[in-house]
């Protein structure tokens, strides 16, 4: 099965799904393993990944070449956060094209003003884009597809920007008219106040996302009793890895020393695994010549 077409099930699944944040192709890898059916290919641990911020500052094509490494390690279907589609329509559009190219299954942007700045960083200074402004974005980008089964996400921002539930419900809804395949509905509160709100007036109208971030607490089958589509673990991957990489390097710097270091990462056999060394090997005794042929024995 396509890898978009396989996004577009678990968007329209009657039972809760889940996406896991990677951000290369090694975390790609270990998300498939792990058993879940989809990556979240966040622009957050990207672009912290790189050493950079959140505010665009990894251009739109650097993004494209992490995404290639990610989507060949994985057989997963990847969805890209893509910001805010890094422009105007026609880079949106441009994106779609390029994404497909990389057999990347789908892409959520969001409305707000390019540069973007992450929506956990005083939200209510960050302005919205105006709704047919945002609405001409999405339906250039459907309109650019080839794969009729390429998920075009809509992010609505309205209550990380302050604004009430009328508003969230009013872009919610222009969203789904111009043509987006779900729309995410985010929040930062530390319940799931919005969110149940929201899905309440919502009524189950189009598919929903959400990224539990904030309200980490709230049980998965609350979620899924609201008629959530699909859930997003947005960024433990990545914290996960720095929280480790703080402590091993911290640990070897004071011993001056890898001895005890060694019992609490992974043996170097794993990293060979993860990077399919034995295909290669295998590929190098049915490839290369052999010695033999090269001695002319």
């Amino acid at each position: 099965m396509k890898k978009t077409a396989k996004l577009r099930q678990l968007i329209q699944s009657k039972n809760l799904e889940f996406l896991m944040e990677a951000h290369n192709g090694l975390s790609a890898k270990i998300v498939e393993e792990a058993g879940f059916k989809g990556i979240w290919a966040s622009g957050l641990t990207v672009s912290a990944s790189l050493g950079v911020r959140d505010n665009n500052e990894a251009s739109w094509t650097q993004v494209l070449d992490v995404l290639e490494f990610m989507s060949d390690a994985s057989s997963l279907p990847i969805l890209l956060d893509g910001d805010t589609g890094y422009g105007n329509f026609n880079n949106a559009r441009r994106l779609v094209k390029k994404l497909e190219q990389r057999n990347i299954a789908g892409v959520c942007i969001e409305d707000k003003l390019f540069p973007k700045t992450n929506s956990f960083i005083n939200g209510r200074a960050q302005p919205l884009a105006e709704i047919d402004e945002f609405c001409g974005k999405i339906k250039a980008m459907k309109d650019v597809q080839n794969d009729d089964d390429f998920a075009v996400i809509a992010r609505v921002e309205a209550f990380i920007a302050g604004w009430d539930l009328a508003e969230a419900l009013r872009r919610a809804e222009a969203y789904r008219q111009a043509g987006a395949d779900a729309v995410l509905i985010h929040s930062k509160r530390a319940d799931a106040a919005e969110i149940e709100a929201f899905m309440a007036e919502w009524g189950g109208r189009h598919p929903v996302v959400i990224v539990p971030t904030k309200y980490f607490a709230t049980p998965t089958r609350r979620f899924a009793e609201l008629g959530i589509s699909l859930v997003i673990w947005a960024n433990h991957n990545l914290r996960a890895s720095i929280q480790a990489m703080q402590t091993i390097s911290r640990q070897i710097f004071l011993q001056e020393s890898i001895k005890e270091a060694e019992g609490s990462v992974a043996p170097l056999d794993e990293v060979f695994r993860l990077q399919q060394a034995d295909e290669l090997q295998a590929a190098e005794k049915k490839y290369l010549p052999s010695q033999k042929s090269i001695r002319g024995d």
